[in-house]
C-alpha cells in the first residue's frame, strides 16, 4: 500500500492521488464492470486532453461501470514503484490495474508506445498478448495511432477505431452478460467482432512478400472476424459532460474546454485528423454556450477553449463568439483557440477584446506552390494581408506554424518560409506609429512531416534526418529580423514517429526491444534515445528507411487497408496525383470532391 508519506518523496505528489475537484466515485462491487483509462503520459498531458474527460464521464454515466485513469508515471515514480514492489494503480481507487476488466489505452502520438509497454510492466502485466491468460484485464486501445494499429498489434487485446461514444456501451454490455454467463477472454474477443470498430490482431494473419512488403492480410479461417473493420462512426455529437475535472497539478493547457465540431472541411492532403474524422459534425450554438456555462461553474477556470480541427470554420462562429462574450467578459474570462485562419479576424478581435492573446497561424509552408501542393488554400497575400490587419487590432504576437520536409519540397522552399515571415514583419511597420503601441514578437516552429495513413500523401517519402536538418538550419539562418524566433523540431524523433506510422506488425518486436532497453518518454526530447531504437531495429533486421524513407508504389497492400474508415482509396489516390501537380480542391462546403463519406455539408 502507497501512503501519503511515501508519495511526499515524490516530485509532484498530486499527479498521483486523485481526489480532484468533479472527480468520480462509486462502490466497486464484483458485479460491475471497472474499466481503467489509460493515458500513456504524465497526469498534466492526460488531463489535458479532452477526449479522457469525454470517455470517462460517458462511461461513469452507466451505474454498471466505473472508469477510473491511469496516467504514466514519472521517471522518480517508475523508479519508486520499482523500489517498493508497488504495481502501477487508478488514481479513484488506488487499485492496482491487475483488479480491473479493462485497461483501456488511447494512442494518441506514435512516441508514447514504449510508454504503454512500461504501464504494462509496472502494473505486472505481461506485455504480449499471447502471453496474458483469463486472469488478467483485456487490453484495448483506441485514439488517432489506432487507424494503424499493426506495430501494436502482438500486445493489445483488441483495438476499438473510431468515436468512442458510437460502440462502446454495446462492447460494454456484451461484457455484462459475458461476465455472468462465464467464459474466457478468447470467447469474448469472439462476440465483439461484429461491432463496428472492433480489430482483434490475434484473429489474423500476415503473410510477406521477400523484398518486405506485405503480401496478403486476412482473417483466420477459425474465427468469425470480418475481413474488413469499419470504424465506428457518431453521425451526431450529443453527449458532452456537465463538467470536467480539475487537476490538482496545473495541467499543460488548464482551461476549461467545449468540442464545438468534429471533423474537417478543409482537406489538407498532410492531416490525418481532417480525414479519419470526416465529415464535420457540428453541435448547436445554444448547446454550447449552455455547456460552456456550466463547465465555467463548475470549475472556475479563467479561460475556456473552443475545440475543433478548424474551429474558425464552425457555421455560426460569429454568433458563437457573441455568446461566449456575454458569458465570459463580465466573468474575465478568456477565451482561445487552438490555431485560427485569418479570415475570420473580425470575430477574432472581439475575442481580444476580453483579454490580450496571441494569434496562432498555420501557413504550413512558404512558397505558393508548396502550400497548392499540400492543399492549403490560403495565398501568401491573404497571409500577409490577414497579419496586417491583426497587427492593427492589436495583437503583437503571432505564432505561426510551418512543416517541412512536404513531398516535394526543395530547399528554396524551406528558404520562401523565412522570406514570408520577414514579410510579416514588415507588415507590422505599415502601421502608424501610433498605432504600434507594442514591440511585434513573431514566433516560428517548423514541425517535420511525418506521412500518415488515410491520408494522399500515405505513399510519400519521408526526408531522412540529415535531409530535414539541412533545410532547417538554413532557413533559419535567412532569418535576420530580431523580432523573429525560429525553432524546429528533432528530426531522428520525427524519423522514428515516420516508422512506427506506416509500420507493419513485424515492428511488435522492435519496440518491445527497445523499450526493455530503456526506451521510456520517446516524446520528450531530453528522454529519446535514438540509439536505442537503431540497436532494436538492427537487431530484428528492420530497416528505418524502409518503412519512412521510401516512396510506397500505389498498388502496395498497405498494412492499414483491411480497414475502412469512411473515406475511399481512390480518393486518396486522385488527391495524391493532383499534389504532384500543386493542384488544390475545394473545401466541402464550396464543391464536393467525392471522398467517400457520404457528406452532407
Amino acid at each position: 500500500m502507497i501512503t501519503p508519506e511515501k508519495l511526499l518523496r515524490l516530485e509532484k505528489p498530486g499527479r498521483y492521488t486523485g481526489g480532484e475537484i468533479n472527480a468520480v466515485s462509486k462502490e466497486t462491487t464484483p458485479e460491475i464492470t471497472r474499466f481503467a483509462f489509460c493515458f500513456p503520459d504524465v497526469y498534466e498531458i492526460g488531463m489535458s486532453h479532452l477526449g479522457l474527460q469525454i470517455l470517462y464521464f460517458f462511461m461513469n454515466r452507466r451505474e454498471d461501470t466505473f472508469c477510473e485513469r491511469v496516467f504514466m508515471p514519472w521517471l522518480d515514480a517508475v523508479e519508486f514503484l520499482r523500489e517498493e514492489n508497488e504495481p502501477l494503480f487508478a488514481l479513484e481507487t488506488g487499485a492496482p490495474l491487475n483488479e480491473f476488466d479493462f485497461l483501456g489505452f488511447t494512442l494518441q502520438y506514435e512516441m508514447s508506445y514504449t510508454n504503454v509497454l512500461a504501464m504494462l510492466d509496472l502494473a505486472g502485466i505481461p506485455l504480449r498478448a499471447a502471453q496474458r491468460g483469463d486472469a488478467f484485464p483485456l487490453v484495448c486501445a483506441g485514439g488517432s495511432c489506432a487507424t494503424n494499429p499493426e506495430p501494436m498489434a502482438d500486445f493489445i487485446d483488441f483495438f476499438y477505431i473510431g468515436d468512442g461514444e458510437v460502440s462502446l456501451d454495446e462492447i460494454l454490455n456484451r461484457y455484462s452478460a459475458h461476465k455472468k454467463s462465464g467464459g474466457g477472454k478468447k470467447e469474448f474477443l469472439q462476440k465483439i467482432t461484429d461491432i463496428d470498430g472492433v480489430y482483434v490482431p490475434a484473429f489474423y494473419d500476415a503473410e510477406y512478400n521477400a523484398d518486405g512488403t506485405l503480401k496478403s492480410f486476412a482473417p483466420k479461417a477459425e474465427t468469425n472476424a470480418p475481413a474488413t473493420v469499419k470504424r465506428a462512426f457518431l453521425p451526431r455529437l450529443e453527449f458532452f459532460p456537465a463538467t470536467l475535472i480539475v487537476p490538482l497539478v496545473e495541467a499543460t493547457h488548464a482551461r476549461a474546454v467545449v468540442e464545438i465540431a468534429r471533423g474537417c472541411k478543409r482537406g489538407c492532403r498532410f492531416c490525418q485528423a481532417g480525414f479519419i474524422y470526416r465529415p464535420v459534425r457540428e453541435r448547436e450554438t445554444q448547446v454550447l454556450l449552455s455547456q460552456a456555462e456550466k463547465i465555467l461553474a463548475s470549475t472556475g477556470y479563467e479561460e475556456i477553449s473552443l475545440l475543433s480541427l478548424s474551429a474558425c470554420d464552425y457555421k455560426n462562429f460569429g454568433a458563437l463568439v457573441d455568446g461566449l462574450l456575454e458569458i465570459c467578459t463580465e466573468k474575465r474570462v478568456n477565451i482561445s483557440l487552438p490555431s485560427t485562419r485569418l479570415d475570420a479576424l473580425s470575430a477574432l478581435e472581439k475575442i481580444r477584446t476580453v483579454r490580450r492573446s496571441s494569434l496562432t497561424v498555420a501557413p504550413e509552408a512558404g512558397s505558393q506552390r508548396l502550400r497548392d501542393s499540400i492543399n492549403k488554400n490560403l495565398t501568401e497575400d491573404e497571409i500577409l494581408d490577414g497579419c496586417f490587419r491583426a497587427f492593427k487590432a492589436g495583437f503583437d504576437k503571432i505564432k505561426l506554424y510551418f512543416m517541412g520536409g512536404l513531398p516535394s519540397e526543395t530547399t528554396e522552399d524551406a528558404l520562401a518560409a523565412a522570406e514570408l515571415c520577414e514579410k510579416i514583419v514588415s507588415k507590422y511597420y505599415e502601421l502608424t506609429y501610433e498605432e504600434r503601441k507594442r514591440p511585434v514578437s513573431i514566433g516560428v516552429s517548423t514541425a517535420c512531416f511525418v506521412p500518415k495513413p488515410f491520408t494522399p500523401f500515405q505513399w510519400a517519402a519521408q526526408d531522412t534526418p540529415e535531409e530535414f536538418t539541412r533545410k532547417q538550419k538554413e532557413a533559419k539562418a535567412a532569418i535576420r529580423k530580431k523580432q523573429i524566433s525560429y525553432r524546429y523540431h528533432d528530426a531522428k524523433t520525427s524519423q522514428l514517429e515516420g516508422v512506427l506510422a506506416r509500420g507493419c506488425r513485424r515492428l511488435s518486436a522492435a519496440i518491445e526491444s527497445a523499450y526493455k532497453n530503456g526506451a521510456i518518454f520517446d516524446g520528450w526530447t531530453e528522454h529519446f534515445r535514438y540509439d536505442t531504437w537503431l540497436s532494436a531495429f538492427a537487431e530484428h533486421g528492420i530497416s528505418p528507411a524502409f518503412y519512412a524513407n521510401r516512396q510506397r508504389e500505389t498498388a502496395e497492400l498497405l498494412p492499414w487497408d483491411f480497414i475502412d474508415i469512411g473515406v475511399t482509396k481512390s480518393f486518396f489516390l486522385r488527391e495524391w496525383e493532383k499534389s504532384k501537380q500543386a493542384q488544390t480542391t475545394p473545401d466541402c462546403r464550396e464543391n464536393c470532391a467525392g471522398c467517400g463519406v457520404g457528406c452532407t455539408l
